[in-house]
């Protein structure tokens, strides 16, 4: 893909990161990203919150620090009520004011159904940018919120899914990755990724690439949503797995037997997922600690990163 070329420009699209970065001088580089989704939920304030915490993570993701926001919407004028619109970037500004960034305007077309988004810039310092493409031999793999939003949300159409259920998906997803990011900064971050519509091996498979190693995760300490797997136990699937699981499948590898729906979850696509991050081994428990008392609860060690070899993904 053609490209402008210009030395300024820290990270592009090469390596499929979360977002692009442009340095301004040498204490100041801009961040900048945009993502939308459709509606997870019907509630059309809390539809908001998650595409904006969705949205915001990418800036986090790079180390950096969300500053304007310019919402962009696809709404269906005359089939839906304007009061749905209001609600929906009202809820989107709760969590943009909590990320302490402004709302500064956007873009709204005609469409057949609600989309919600974001266009965020913020800042970071040029030295200290996050990428995908640092991650190293012996490194420690973190992930600081569990997996399963995407089939929960299919699952709890049909009714499948406890109220409590969604609830704490809901609660998981609306939270920003703030707070992770800003404990993260007191340790040497070498990889960071967030995890969303790729699920956690399609992400976990551009760490690998972009820095030339494997990923080993142990499927034992993943953390995952409560009724998540027991919803692919019973079928239920969604409707980007396939693809998912197609665009890692060669480098994929799972070490223990297991049944197909339990290896679905590695592929399920998350909105507003948590942070994957990769760091030296000797600070994995330090950042543990510190993750957990930022609030992240769920952040967990879920394996490590090893020499390229054969294959880039190995679940055991």
């Amino acid at each position: 893909m053609p490209r402008n070329e210009d030395p300024n420009l820290l990270v592009g699209f090469e390596t499929s990161d979360d977002a692009a970065v442009y340095r301004l001088d040498d204490s100041t580089a801009l961040v900048t990203t945009a993502d939308l989704i459709t509606p997870p939920v019907d509630d059309a304030h809390l539809f908001g919150q998650i595409a904006a915490a969705n949205a915001l993570s990418d800036v986090y993701a790079m180390g950096g620090k969300p500053l304007v926001c310019l919402t962009i919407v696809g709404f269906p004028e005359g089939k839906l009520d304007d009061s749905v619109l209001h609600q929906m970037v009202a809820g989107a500004l709760t969590k943009i004011t909590e990320a302490g960034a402004v709302l500064g305007g956007g873009h709204t077309t005609e469409d057949e159904e609600p989309k919600l988004g974001l266009s965020v810039t913020g800042i970071v310092d040029p030295d200290r940018v996050w990428t995908n493409a640092g991650a190293q031999e012996g490194d420690a793999l973190i992930l600081t919120k569990p997996i399963g939003s995407g089939v929960l949300f299919n699952a709890n159409l049909k009714g499948w899914i406890s109220t409590q259920a969604m609830e704490q998906c809901i609660e998981t997803l609306v939270t920003l990755n703030k707070d992770a990011a800003e404990a993260l900064k007191a340790f040497e971050v070498h990889a960071v990724t967030d995890v969303t519509g790729f699920g956690l091996a399609g992400h976990g498979l551009e760490i690998a690439r972009a820095s030339d190693v494997s990923l080993r995760v142990d499927l034992s300490t993943v953390p995952v949503m409560d009724e998540a797997l027991e919803a692919y136990r019973r079928g239920m699937t969604t409707g980007v797995n396939k693809v998912n699981r197609q665009r890692v499948q060669d480098t994929l590898r799972f070490e223990r037997s297991l049944p197909t729906w339990f290896q679905e979850i590695v592929v399920d696509p998350q909105t507003s997922g948590g942070l994957l991050v990769a760091l030296p081994e000797h600070q994995a428990e330090s950042a543990l600690e510190a993750l957990r008392a930022a609030g992240c609860e769920h952040a967990v060690r879920i394996g490590s990163v090893e020499a390229q070899g054969e294959h880039l993904l190995i679940f055991s």
